[in-house]
């Protein structure tokens, strides 16, 4: 089991495939996740992106896409261990908070697709696309 574990899960009321390319957009990787060097280990289209995780984390992260009604959810994995100091303390790193800030960097990166593909669609109303 990775010291640094978040799963998380969020709706959109958009198409699984205006979904994938706001989250395969490289550029955006480098704002949801600024610290980190990702590698694409297999981009699954409409499914979503895998990636191999280096830099101050080592593992892999996930977004899954999971057709759901008239939108998708979003699910966010990341299974990584801390690379050697990375508090740069030379104590051990304070894991609760890593894991924290992980989660919140998620909830950042879905709840920014979800105001990108919902905006201007009133609640309750099917996507637009």
């Amino acid at each position: 089991m990775s010291s640094i574990q978040v799963a998380d899960q969020t709706f959109v009321a958009a198409p699984p495939e205006r979904i994938a390319e706001e989250i395969a957009a490289p550029d955006r990787w480098r704002v949801w996740w600024p610290d980190l060097v990702l590698t694409v280990r297999e981009d699954r289209a409409e499914k979503g992106i895998r990636w191999v995780v280096s830099g101050p984390l080592d593992g892999t992260m996930e977004v899954w896409i999971e057709p759901v009604l008239d939108g998708a959810v979003l699910h966010y994995f990341l299974h990584c261990e801390p690379a050697a100091d990375a508090a740069g303390t030379g104590r051990g790193p304070d894991l609760a908070e890593m894991n924290h800030q992980r989660r919140l960097q998620g909830k950042v990166m879905t709840f920014e697709v979800k105001r990108r593909l919902e905006a201007g669609r009133p609640a309750g109303e099917p996507p637009r696309f």
